[in-house]
């Protein structure tokens, strides 16, 4: 319940900030920047999971192919109460999983040949779980929510600075010398979209921790999914996926660049330890 009133609360201080620095060009300028990112985001929206499918070569697995792993998706899913996600295979020793597709209706697990390898049954049960949870709660369409306001942010703040330097609006604060009021508007400009990606960022940390409590009780034990986490921490950091898109790295149960962020503060994933963590306090 914290986490999901946390991304509330996030999407909410997106949508304020968005607010805030559309006032610095009235109605009009607001309406385009909401128009301008919905369209990117809406494409994206649309059509992420075909391309991330091509970008990765994922194929579909078959029934007929891994009859066993078809019934542990086909079990998990009637739990968690959503249709049977189809299931793609990934070539990449790397051992991660994602979900995609925009409703639970046309829903995709996509599991590398590596973490089918690594986990026994029931991590890879705990595995699963997370990425129903991720489809259940539509994490998809949170997570475009929540970069079309911050793409907005993003767009307002470059037009605001163009603005500043070249526009008129600043015109009369330059006769007038006065040059704070002109700073003042360039550093927002400048901060304004480091905020809106650091909140975006924090938004994807909560909906992993949702996904983990939900993975927990669809598999029926935190600590399937809690072995499975510690298996692959130490599986990515041995073999890191070298062909991951950056863009893309959101989507996978854990970093699938070894958590080599410069920060904890622009990484996409919560801690592991911290999400081995939680999932143990479930199990006391």
């Amino acid at each position: 319940m914290v986490n999901r009133i946390k991304t509330y609360f996030l999407l909410g201080f997106l949508t304020v900030i968005l607010i805030f620095i559309g006032g610095f060009f009235g109605k009009q300028g607001l309406i385009t920047a909401l128009i301008f990112a919905f369209l990117l985001n809406w494409f994206s929206y649309f059509f992420s999971d075909k391309i991330v499918l091509a970008m990765y070569r994922a194929r579909e697995l078959k029934e007929s192919e891994e009859p066993y792993l078809h019934s542990i998706v086909a079990q998990l899913a009637q739990s968690a109460k959503i249709p049977k996600p189809k299931i793609y295979i990934i070539n990449s020793a790397t051992p991660n999983a994602f979900a995609t597709g925009r409703s639970p209706n046309n829903a995709v697990i996509a599991l590398t040949t590596g973490i089918l390898q690594l986990l026994d049954e029931n991590e890879l049960k705990g595995v699963i779980g997370h990425e129903l949870t991720h489809i259940k709660n539509r994490d998809i369409l949170v997570a475009t929510i929540a970069a079309t306001i911050a793409g907005a942010i993003t767009f307002l703040a470059r037009m605001l600075q163009y603005l500043a330097f070249f526009g008129s609006m600043d015109r009369d604060d330059r006769r007038g010398g006065n040059i704070f009021s002109l700073a003042a508007i360039l550093l927002f400009a400048i901060l304004a979209p480091i905020a809106a990606l650091i909140i975006q960022l924090a938004i994807s940390r909560s909906r992993e921790y949702l996904a983990d409590e939900g993975g927990a009780r669809i598999s029926g034990n935190p600590l399937y999914l809690a072995n499975a986490l510690r298996k692959l921490a130490y599986g990515v950091s041995r073999y890191p996926m070298r062909n991951a898109n950056p863009s893309t790295s959101s989507l996978f149960i854990v970093n699938p660049f070894s958590g080599q962020s410069i920060l904890n503060l622009f990484s996409t994933h919560p801690p592991i330890e911290e999400r081995i963590k939680r999932l143990e306090r479930m199990y006391v």
